[in-house]
């Protein structure tokens, strides 16, 4: 019975995602056949199957974006509502770099052996970040729901299209002023650093900067989230610069954010 399930779904979501996708070509090398294979295996295929049945979707249109370690995929709710479903590679190998965001995290100190495992926790681990940034305030896309590799939240964007990032779209003096802001408030309120603060990880949009991808987000507490804070400034400083905005000196902003002095790493 559940295979027959399995093939009927999959046969559903593959025509809708070959249908939409014709309209786009996915810019990271991705073909359509791969994209579908890869991230709708069996298992994941079941587990939007039970997103339906649970009524956290209504149905799967096809994928806006996709890169090494995830899809995002264009999901739509019984009431009309547009979701971002993050789907994660559980046959990619490269989460395997991403263990020690994981283990010297406190929050997530028993990593269980195996890909599998440690891509369903990589999952867990963004969504607690999102619901930590949401609650605190910052502009983040609002996590929904979560389970096993696949991670539900709203939609930055209009019709399936998702809003730009910074580096599409054009800047001005404001969007360095709400970034280092967003990395104060990342940092004091909901006691985290991004990990990869870049103008590839933040939406424009018409109300103001929307920070995402926070699955490398650390707590305050894991010995390297200042040399991750650190290298979160100089990438942003660096293209704000290059944008010709004024900006400030990444050691000043560090200093203002952990109020204490800018040590020398002699390893880095």
């Amino acid at each position: 019975m559940t295979d027959i399930l399995s093939k009927k779904l999959e046969s559903k979501i593959d025509k809708k995602l070959i249908s939409k996708s014709k309209r786009r070509e996915l810019d990271d090398g991705f073909k359509k056949g791969k994209v579908i294979n890869e991230v709708l295996d069996k298992p994941t295929v079941m587990t939007l199957y039970k997103m339906i049945t649970d009524h956290v979707i209504a149905y799967v249109n096809g994928s806006v974006s996709a890169g090494k370690e995830s899809v995002v995929f264009w999901g739509v709710t019984e009431d009309d509502s547009n979701v971002a479903l993050k789907i994660y590679l559980v046959s990619t190998s490269n989460f395997k770099k991403r263990e020690p965001y994981l283990t010297d995290d406190p929050r997530f100190r028993h990593v269980k052996k195996g890909t599998k495992n440690l891509v369903y926790l990589w999952a867990k681990k963004e969504y607690r970040n999102l619901s930590q940034c949401y609650d605190a305030g910052i502009p983040v896309p609002r996590p929904l729901y979560i389970t096993k590799n696949v991670l539900a939240m709203d939609f930055v964007g209009t019709n399936g299209s998702p809003s730009r990032s910074l580096l599409t779209s054009e800047i001005e003096q404001n969007d360095y002023t709400q970034a280092i802001s967003i990395l104060k408030d990342l940092y004091h309120k909901a006691k985290l650093v991004h990990g990869d603060f870049s103008e590839y990880n933040i939406f424009k949009t018409d109300s103001g900067l929307v920070v995402f991808d926070l699955g490398s987000a650390v707590d305050l507490r894991h010995p390297n989230s200042k040399e991750f804070l650190k290298r979160d400034i100089n990438n942003i400083t660096r293209f704000f610069k290059k944008r010709g905005m004024i900006v400030k000196d990444p050691v000043e902003v560090f200093e203002d954010i952990v109020n204490e002095l800018w040590k020398i790493n002699p390893y880095s």
